[in-house]
């Protein structure tokens, strides 16, 4: 199976593990998905993420978070995606849920939340939106 969009697999992923109730996700590691397993946790809509050797690429581990039994992220969207690509100015970013959830931007200093880019004042690619 060819990888087009490793950030949409990893984010089906964690949907799907999440929608079966498992209490972590492995998922092959990149700087990228790394950058956004942090963002993910600093955000508390996981619990923490290890980057495991496997003695090839490396896996990166998940720990998904319940609250009364529900996942916490209840929605994980791709906006931009390798067809299509989403770039937002600072000021475009958009509210997601009236702030309850946040957008995830690729900005130039690297992956940040919408807060954190609105800001830092930098716009860039939408890379997903979660709640």
């Amino acid at each position: 199976m060819s990888m087009t969009d490793p950030v949409a697999d990893m984010l089906t992923r964690i949907r799907n593990a999440c929608a079966a109730g498992h209490k972590r996700v492995d998922i092959p590691v990149s700087r990228q998905k790394s950058e956004l397993a942090k963002l993910l946790r600093d955000n508390h809509y996981i619990a923490d993420f290890k980057i495991l050797d496997d003695g090839a690429r490396g896996v990166l581990r998940l720990y998904l978070k319940y609250h009364n039994d529900q996942p916490v992220i209840r929605e994980l969207k791709r906006v931009s995606t390798p067809g299509l690509r989403r770039y937002v100015k600072s000021r475009e970013i958009p509210r997601v849920k009236n702030g309850l959830g946040m957008a995830i931007v690729s900005t130039p200093k690297g992956l940040m939340s919408d807060r954190d880019a609105r800001s830092a004042n930098l716009g860039g690619e939408l890379v997903a939106v979660v709640w």
